[in-house]
């Protein structure tokens, strides 16, 4: 397996070569830089200068502005100038699509440019099926020829280059050879790589942007191995793109971004958010600042591949492990007595004239109660976990109550419990103690509990899911999560990156969140956000929806909300709203259907990748966009 990181259980940094974007340094031991993009049109100067100040104040210390043309590319240095007399000196970053010489004329103006190697230089040669060798060179050859006077401006200037692929824009050539895939995403950078190492210009920093987390990661990790085995050290900008708003973006950021941090790559972050610029910046600080010293465990080779999901293999118990997806685990607290309305927050609503319980979708699996019996009948696919002492007393006879042991209880069983389903509490400190449970004659009934206690529970829970390889032991583990915060958008973003990075690589079979004082409504809807966003469970619909940009053509956020508002109820379909045609075809890619800005108060609707209806009015796009979903069979009433 190729090495892509230093220690799977232990934080330490890639070690990459220091690039200079005007005062800010990125890489090397330097700390994560965070950055943010401008939403306004960049001709709008007053505007696009209160926003810059805006990111600078929240913390910001890279900006960059879309830059669609030369007109706007000339425009940067006005702005950089009224920046500069209002007392602000962060670097500006052009982002360029499509537009060698605008990207020409910006690199002579801001401190960096962000080019994106699918779309950048090279035009479609063929359309579908295979390039011969002699095709592919050629048009790698054309490529070269146009990206060298872009080189010479930066040499000459001191201007940086962002080399940023996106999933959803890998060229016809790329795709030709390697696929919609991660290998295609970073040989499509390494190809503009080599040229700047050839032309001795080494003042880049690369990017692998995905809206699918698991995409993102897995590029980036290949790419890392690819500049080890080639013997580059080029900083790596992080970001999951099109990561949408609220919560779903902010779980989506943090487990691309923070998985990728916990293996020690990354040098500067951005958190793409459909909101306010400003507002992306203290996500992306939180995130940041988890990376320092952590605790180390025993150190050990790859026993998993990190580039491909694959499941770890399990026992299946109940419905847990083995093929079924991961369940959700709740725990009450604070309630003297059980009742009915104890099971709202968990997706359960009972209807006392009817006795019936409506279900929801993100409806846990099983609900931990301490010390307290249930005097009703519970709904038909829930379990109940219990205390060992009250599962004898309440729980034994009946249908769905399990109890939960913890080691020393286990060992201490008796026959007479030889065919029950058991539910262990595994502290870290008892991981040793997994070699027992082997050997029990218990064995294929037990479900793991896995409680990290350290500052470093990915990689407390990786150290155990190795000796759990180690050993053959094929028991499910459920990860529980503890967050001492009361604020919940830390404990969300924490929560993400500590379950989602090992559900991400297959390790977990359930998720069980655990926050003193966020509220139990917000730990389910977090609990079922990861599973959503790592793909393992999917429960609601999914919108890849881009921040918005100088490019947006119409409202992004309240555009997003008004589809959200008619969509939601639409479980397991992806729809990408896009603010223009630069990013918007690409990025969406991953989707079911897509609403794109065309023109001023104008929308294309796509069906997957496919052009369904053009220029359709803003006010009627919502409604045809509907009507596109009932004609293909997706659309279900609520």
């Amino acid at each position: 397996m190729k090495q892509y990181c230093h220690s799977i259980t232990s934080y330490k940094r890639f070690k990459t070569r220091e690039v200079k974007v005007g005062s800010v340094i990125i890489g090397g031991n330097q700390p994560i830089v965070l950055q943010s993009m401008t939403t306004s049109d960049t001709m709008n100067t007053n505007r696009v200068i209160e926003e810059c100040i805006e990111i600078i104040e929240a913390g910001g210390q890279l900006i960059r502005l879309t830059t669609p043309s030369i007109k706007e590319a000339a425009h940067l240095e006005v702005i950089k100038q009224r920046l500069t007399e209002k007392g602000y000196t962060a670097p500006l970053i052009a982002d360029v699509h499509f537009t060698p010489n605008a990207a020409e004329t910006a690199a002579e103006k801001v401190d960096k440019v962000r080019i994106n190697p699918g779309n950048y230089a090279e035009k479609k040669i063929k359309s579908g099926g295979e390039y011969s060798d002699k095709e592919y060179h050629h048009a790698l050859s054309k490529i070269k020829e146009r990206f060298l006077p872009l080189l010479q401006i930066c040499a000459t200037h001191q201007t940086a280059i962002r080399i940023g692929t996106n999933h959803g824009s890998l060229s016809d050539r790329i795709l030709s050879k390697f696929g919609d895939t991660p290998r295609g995403m970073v040989e499509s950078a390494m190809e503009f790589v080599r040229i700047c190492a050839e032309e001795n210009f080494h003042n880049i920093v690369i990017s692998m942007k995905s809206s699918n987390p698991i995409v993102m990661i897995q590029a980036y990790r290949l790419l890392v191995a690819t500049m080890i085995e080639e013997g580059y050290d080029y900083p790596l900008h992080l970001g999951v793109t099109e990561a949408g708003d609220g919560e779903d973006g902010r779980i989506k950021s943090a487990i691309g971004i923070g998985s990728l941090l916990e293996d020690g790559i990354g040098d500067t972050i951005r958190v793409s958010l459909t909101e306010p610029a400003a507002h992306e910046i203290p996500v992306a600080q939180k995130i940041a600042t988890r990376y320092r010293s952590n605790n180390t465990y025993s150190d050990y080779e790859l026993f998993y591949n990190p580039y491909e999901y694959e499941k770890r293999s399990t026992f299946s118990i109940a419905n847990i492990g083995s093929e079924h997806v991961p369940i959700v685990i709740q725990g009450i607290k604070h309630h003297k007595t059980i009742t009915h309305a104890s099971f709202f927050p968990f997706g359960y609503r009972y209807r006392t004239t009817e006795d019936k319980w409506d279900i929801t979708d993100s409806a846990c699996d099983y609900i931990i109660i301490q010390n307290q019996i249930i005097n009703f009948a519970i709904p038909g696919n829930l379990g109940i976990i219990q205390d060992f002492e009250t599962w004898k007393i309440d729980g034994k006879t009946k249908e769905r109550h399990y109890p939960l042991l913890t080691i020393n209880e286990l060992k201490k069983l008796t026959k007479e419990y030889v065919s029950t389903i058991y539910f262990i509490d595994l502290e870290e400190t008892e991981i040793n103690d997994i070699r027992y449970i082997s050997q029990s004659e218990y064995y294929k009934n037990c479900v793991i509990i896995y409680h990290p206690k350290s500052t470093s529970p990915v990689y407390s829970a990786r150290y155990l899911f190795a000796q759990l390889n180690a050993l053959q032991i094929k028991t499910p583990v459920i990860l529980h999560n503890v967050q001492e915060t009361a604020e919940i958008e830390t404990f969300q973003l924490n929560a993400s990156i500590e379950t989602g990075s090992l559900l991400i690589d297959g390790f977990g079979d359930g998720v069980y969140l655990n926050a003193e004082s966020i509220p139990q409504l917000d730990l389910n809807s977090t609990s079922f956000g990861i599973l959503q966003a790592t793909r393992t469970r999917i429960s609601k619909t999914e919108y890849i929806s881009c921040p918005s940009c100088g490019r947006t053509l119409f409202d992004l956020q309240e555009t997003t909300l008004r589809i959200k508002k008619a969509t939601q109820h639409l479980k397991g379909l992806k729809i990408g709203i896009m603010g223009c045609i630069v990013n918007g075809p690409g990025e969406m890619a991953d989707a079911d259907y897509g609403y794109v800005g065309s023109g001023v108060g104008k929308i294309n609707l796509y069906k997957k990748k496919e052009i369904v209806k053009r220029n359709v009015p803003t006010e009627k796009a919502v409604e045809e966009l509907i009507e596109i979903i009932k004609l293909h069979d997706d659309w279900v009433e609520q």
